[in-house]
Parts: C-alpha cells; structure tokens; sequence
C-alpha cells in the first residue's frame, strides 16, 4: 500500500525499508479505509451515556454486553427525531461511521434511530410512567372536579379528523357550549411540541377577554398503534397536562389505549365521544330534574297548607262557640235589669231622707251662725299675741343683720353665684324642653291630618261635623270642605238640597 513518499530515511533502523506515516496522515488514512469500507450502517444496541450540550448536538453511547460503539447526532437532525434516545433505551440507529482524529477513536454520525420493537418502547414508557409517579404527579388528591356546565371548552386535536367532528357533534346533542379549537399534530414529531404550546396557550388567555379562557380543556385523538400514540407519552405532555390551571380530560385513542397523559390528566376519557359526554350534562334532562323538582315543591306546598287548614279546622273545633261564650253574660244582664227598676227607687228614698234632714232650718242656722261666732272671737283673741310675737322675732332678725353687716358683700357674692347658677339651670331646662316642645310638635305635624292633605286629601264637614258617609252630605244644610291650601263651603236650598 504505497500512499505516501519516503522522505524520513535518517529515522529508518539498519536494513528496515518501512516508510514512517506521520499522525496526521496515518488517521486521514484510517478514516477513508473505514468510511468506504462500511459506508451506511444500521447498529443496534442499548443506549448508554446521553449528553446534551449547548451547541445543541445530541452525543450517546450505543453498547451491547461487550463492546461500546460512540454516536453523535446532529443539532439539525435531533430536533426532528420521533423519539428522543434515553438512557437504557434498545435502539436500532442508522447512519454511517467514521472517526475521531482527535482522539483516536471510531464514531457513528446517527442520522436516524429508533426504539428496537414494541417491547423497548413499553420498556421505556414504564421507565417514565416510574419516575412521574415517585413525584407524585398521579395522585388522586391532585386532580381536580370538572366544573358542571363550562361555559368555554377548549379542544387540542387535528382540526382536519374525525375526532373534533364527533365532539362537537355530541356537544350539540348534549348541551351546546362555546368552543375553541387549538390545531395540533396528533402524531409524528412534532405532536407532542404542539400539544404542549396548546395546552399552555389556553392556560395563558385572559378570563373574560376578547377570546376568553375555556373552563375545560380535552386533549383528543382517535386511536392507533403505541408509536402513533408515543407523542402523548411524552414527559413535557406530561407535565405540562399536571402544571395546567385549567382541569384537563384526556381521550386519547380508545378504550384500550394507555398514555402518559391519561394519568395525569384530571380525568380520563374512553373515546373522544365519551370525553364530550363527561364536559357537560344533558339539557334535557337538566329540564326534565328542574320540572320534576318544580313538581315537587307544588306538591309540597299544597301538602303543607292543606295540613296546616286542616290543624287550624281542629283547633277551632277546640274553641268554645260563642253563644256559649254570650250566654253567662247575657244571663247577668237580665238578672242586673230586672233588679235595676228597684234599686233606682231605692236609692231615690235614701237620697229624699238625706234632703229632709239637710233642710234649711232656722234653728240650724242659728247654731250654725253662733258656733261660728265663737271660733271667730277666739281666733282674735289669740291675733294680738301672735303680731306682737311676729314683730318682736323680725326686730331681732334686723338687729343680727346689722351685727354681721361685714359679711354682707361676701354673702351677696355668694348669693349672686347661686343665683346664676340657678339662672343657667333655669335656662337649660328651658331649653331642653322647648327642643323636646318642638320636637313633639313636629311629630303631632307629620302625623296630623293637615299632612294627609297635602298628599290630595281632604276634609267635609256637614253643618259643622265631619261627615264620613254620603247620607251626612244629603241631609246637610251646607257642606264645607277643607284642602290643604284652604276651605270652600257650598249652601244648599230651604229645602235642605245642596245646588
């Protein structure tokens, strides 16, 4: 293999003719030897080492029981992979291998891997399922109720597939509500990117806003295969379901399909039709319970005030009947008014005795008049002494005033403080009554009659008397009717007829 021209002989030992490469050109040769000898190649391995720099290129070890093999991905290529490599993971990659000059070593540039089978997919799937639920994102305590009538409901599917047809369907026939359409890719990838930007772009609108926030989001898809479903297996469709503010069903495939976000989700839906029966009721039969409870409260009524007449019919049996009630008075009555004729004569004889000795009599007069006379002249008898007695305490009343004259500007100090402490008394207390006066007085003003008047009333008199009924008016000389702002009187003829 004649690649190069000797031109270092000075190293060569005695007798050896082996031209010496330098180490450069020794890799530049093994690098072309090894990429047109194997070209495009599919490897299958377990995953080992996975590292994800910044440059964003995507670097892995694939490995069996005895040999390592290095990879590396491209930044362009990894970004659209279907399903990212994991540690553990059994692959088959496909690409071509080459080397490393800088370190002396082989490597595969991966242009394509995928999960080796079912059985690696599921293998991974229980890996992610494991981890999730260490943290506690399956929890029941976590999932929330799902409000009874949403008024938005948001749908994160295909616009273009059979799966919003029939919930929009089933929702017309339910209980129509508004809804809101978010298009995704449901598989490939670029399925799980899309479902989580919709599921966070619900989450992000305004309540209440010109596009409101749904009350209820449904993820939906129709079934398929575990690799047409594997974008909803997904960790960041994971989390992103568990981290949503908005209560979550998820239907995605049928009955018999599992994904990772159907156990996270708030609540699980067989079918997409099932998830659209579970966002909200039947208005029917909303209609038929409100009817059937109107019914009932009718019914519960009539019960309950047939009930209560029919207490109130038995109590009243209980009462006494009024002529039973009249009857001991009515009975005293007659007693009272029979005896009644007697005892007004009797009564008249006892007063006619007591006039007869009380008469007017000379003799009487006399003894009157005399007894009189008497009191009188012993009245003035004892008149002289008591006016004598009376001047003599008012001379020395004056004779003790004149003794304490030096304290007579202090007593009428304090006299004058007394004074005007009973003069300000005085004055509050009229006040006060005068303020209670007329406050009285305008309570007797507001619910006096002339109040009455100024609302349109008015007042008739009937020959100077109030007159409540239309015979007062008829039989009335003159008729004088009072209004608020004055009185009016209308005459009527000789012969007692109003004009």
């Amino acid at each position: 293999m004649d690649l190069f021209e000797d031109d270092t002989d000075d190293t060569s030992g005695p007798g050896d003719n082996t031209p010496a490469f330098s180490v450069s050109d020794l890799s530049g040769a093994i690098k072309k030897t090894i990429e047109g000898e194997f070209g495009r190649v599919r490897v299958r391995g377990e995953v080992g080492r996975v590292s994800r720099p910044r440059s964003g290129h995507l670097y892995l070890d694939l490995k069996d029981d005895r040999s390592v093999l290095s990879g590396i991905i491209w930044k362009g290529r990894a970004a659209t992979l279907a399903q990212q490599p994991e540690e553990g993971m059994e692959v088959i990659a496909t690409g071509k291998l080459t080397t490393f000059p800088g370190q002396s070593k082989y490597q595969m540039i991966i242009e394509d891997i995928a999960p080796a089978g079912a059985g690696a997919l599921m293998a991974m799937l229980e890996k992610r399922k494991a981890a999730l639920q260490a943290e506690g994102l399956f929890d029941a305590a976590r999932k929330r109720p799902l409000p009874f009538l949403p008024e938005v409901i948001g749908v994160v599917t295909s616009p273009s597939g059979a799966v919003i047809r029939d919930i929009l369907h089933r929702l017309r026939d339910r209980f129509p509500r508004k809804v809101l359409v978010w298009p995704v890719a449901v598989q490939g990838a670029r399925c799980a990117p899309d479902v989580v930007a919709a599921i966070r772009g619900f989450n992000a609108m305004t309540p209440g806003g010109a596009l409101p926030r749904p009350d209820l989001l449904i993820v939906a898809r129709g079934g398929g295969s575990i690799e047409d479903l594997w974008g909803f297996n997904e960790e960041i469709v994971a989390r992103a379901a568990a981290d949503s503010a908005i209560p979550l069903i998820s239907a995605v495939g049928h009955e018999t399909d599992t994904t990772l976000i159907d156990f996270v989700s708030d609540r699980r839906a067989p079918t997409p039709t099932a998830a659209a029966e579970m966002a909200v009721p039947v208005r029917l039969e909303l209609k038929a319970g409100l009817d059937q409870m109107g019914a009932r409260i009718s019914r519960a009524l009539t019960t309950g005030l047939a009930q209560r007449d029919q207490r109130l019919r038995d109590l009243g049996r209980a009462l006494p009947q009024a002529e039973s009630l009249l009857q001991g008075p009515r009975q005293r009555l007659d007693y009272l008014g029979e005896r009644l004729p007697g005892a007004l004569k009797s009564a008249a004889g006892r007063k006619r005795v007591q006039l007869a000795d009380a008469a007017l009599r000379p003799a009487l007069l006399t003894r009157a008049i005399g007894e009189q006379r008497r009191r009188l002249v012993v009245l003035a008898a004892r008149l002289d002494p008591a006016l004598q007695r009376r001047v003599a305490d008012a001379r020395q009343t004056v004779a003790r005033q004149r003794l304490v004259a030096p304290d007579t500007n202090r007593a009428k100090d304090r006299l004058a403080v007394v004074l005007q402490r009973l003069s300000d008394r005085a004055t509050r207390d009229i006040e006060r009554r005068r303020a209670r006066l007329d406050a009285m007085d305008r309570v007797r003003e507001s619910v006096g009659y002339k109040e009455t008047l100024r609302r349109g009333y008015a007042v008739v008199r009937g020959d100077g008397a109030v007159v409540t009924r239309t015979d007062g008016v008829t039989t009335a000389r003159s008729i004088e009717i009072e209004f608020a702002d004055g009185r009016i009187t209308v005459n009527g003829d000789p012969q007692g007829k109003l004009f």
